[in-house]
């Protein structure tokens, strides 16, 4: 049986999505995404293709998502906010037997949008209950040999965010999210009666996850409009479950009634970045169940995580799930394997596994495992750099300067010095302009990290430059801004070039 005939045989007539003017149940979904499979595989596309989709999310982007697991076609969702020229070129790496948009990102060449593709297929329940036409009974043969294969078939390449470097094409298998769920689900219980919002983009490994942590559980997904604020997804969907950056958590705790709304959920899962001591304080003051996580694309989603609401500040991002296997290299390297590691990244039409001898993959990734199995994430190695002869991660003094009453949030990057080599610089967005101001800011810095990793200068941001579709802050932009010296001195206000 495959996992959607299984989802709906165990929870047949409870919600998997909600949308603001309806529901779908998990029946419902199986129907409809048995309907675009049979389609798709009439049109030519069988199981192990690979079909490219550039959509934002939709219900219909997760019904087609749904259809390609059910007919064992590779899907491959694209971050639609890529230019089309660095669209058109992820394709052309993909080489995929199809691809598909929604007609406000028809920005592919040779596609056929979702709405072509679904043409004739209703949403409407109603209409699932008067056709037969659309049953599973009526479908090709749409399955799986045997389990074990099920579980090393490939089920969908998601690229990294490329926050150094080009975004690389990892490819995961039925088994990485199949694993990656159950010990997600066994750490942060989410299952019937409950409703997690799909904040992320289809196309991050953090949206795409909850697709089969829904499936395993039966636990439903809130589909909102495109570009609905969160504080109205909050007040629009019975949420139970919410992921956050800590850009996004800052602003809703601004709000009296999106606060209440957060104090009433199960779990606020928060990733992404490092979050200020201002933040963490005031949500543990608010009583946000709060839960930290560190992840990757490249592990399924969700590595470390906190076991329950945090109730005081930490700087760990809590213990190693199930299912995932860490140790720290020689060097404070990160290594990862496990049920949920994938299966290498695409390249050239080829899975090249990015395991070293003994399996092990290496994050990149600098940390710490304490005694009490708590994970400390101190940094990226392609981060750091040498000041005076010493490693220094930006990360480090970014958490310093969080530290600090007035600072929302930090980024910091290398300058070069005639006589340490380099040093750190930091771009600071604070909760008024010009405070703290940098005099309190450099004796604070020098009294927490001393005087070789304090910033030489301080710059303020309002908005920051961020990598396409993704709230995460794009360092390389403000490595090469810094590197330049294109400043007129601390006090002048940056703006990302888009603003």
């Amino acid at each position: 049986m495959e996992i959607l005939d299984r989802a709906a045989t165990l929870f047949g007539t409870a919600p998997l999505l909600r949308m603001a003017d309806g529901t779908l149940t998990f029946s419902d979904c199986n129907r409809i995404a048995g309907a675009i499979a049979n389609r798709l595989v009439r049109m030519g596309i069988n199981s192990g293709d690979v079909v490219a989709i550039a959509s934002p999310n939709s219900p219909e982007m997760a019904l087609l998502l749904l259809a390609l697991l059910k007919a064992g076609i590779i899907a491959a969702p694209l971050n639609f906010r890529f230019p089309a020229s660095l669209l058109n070129a992820t394709v052309a790496r993909l080489q995929p037997r199809l691809c598909i948009t929604n007609v406000a990102t028809s920005l592919l060449a040779e596609s056929i949008t979702i709405d072509e593709l679904l043409d004739g297929i209703s949403l409407n329940t109603a209409f699932h209950a008067a056709s037969d036409a659309l049953s599973n009974s009526d479908l090709p043969a749409l399955h799986f040999a045997a389990k074990a294969e099920m579980m090393r078939q490939p089920v969908t390449i998601i690229h990294t965010s490329a926050s150094s470097g080009e975004a690389k094409a990892a490819v995961h298998s039925f088994a990485n999210h199949w694993y990656s769920a159950l010990g997600s689900n066994e750490n942060l219980p989410f299952g019937a009666g409950d409703c997690w919002l799909l904040s992320l983009p289809l196309y991050h490994i953090g949206g795409y996850s909850l697709l089969f942590r829904a499936l395993l559980s039966g636990g439903a997904l809130a589909i909102a409009e495109p570009h609905e604020p969160l504080d109205q997804s909050l007040r629009t969907f019975p949420l139970t479950h919410l992921s956050l950056v800590p850009t996004q958590l800052y602003r809703l705790l601004a709000d009296r009634e999106s606060t209440e709304h957060l104090q009433n959920l199960k779990a606020v899962l928060l990733g992404g970045s490092a979050a200020p001591k201002s933040l963490l304080d005031e949500a543990i003051r608010q009583r946000i169940p709060l839960y930290l996580s560190y992840g990757s694309t490249e592990m399924s989603s969700q590595i470390a995580t906190t076991p329950s609401p945090i109730i005081a500040r930490q700087a760990h991002s809590g213990k190693l799930l199930l299912y995932r296997e860490m140790m720290v290299a020689a060097d404070g390297e990160l290594l990862v394997k496990g049920n949920c590691l994938f299966q290498g990244y695409l390249r050239e039409g080829r899975v090249e596994p990015q395991t070293d001898d003994d399996g092990w993959f290496h994050t990149s990734d600098i940390g710490s495992i304490a005694d009490d199995g708590s994970l400390t994430v101190v940094g990226r190695k392609d981060n750091m750099f040498i000041a005076g002869g010493e490693n220094i991660h930006p990360e480090e003094i970014e958490t310093a300067l969080l530290l600090l009453d007035g600072i929302v949030e930090a980024l910091v990057v290398p300058v070069d010095d005639a006589e340490y080599g380099a040093r750190p610089v930091a771009f600071l967005k604070t909760d008024e302009a010009g405070t703290p101001d940098d005099a309190a800011l450099d004796l604070k810095m020098k009294s927490l990290v001393g005087t070789l990793k304090s910033p030489t200068c301080y710059y303020r941001v309002e908005k920051w430059a961020t990598l396409p579709g993704l709230q995460k802050i794009d360092r390389r932009f403000y490595k090469k801004l810094a590197r330049e010296g294109v400043f007129l001195g601390s006090a002048i206000t940056l703006l990302p070039p888009d603003a």
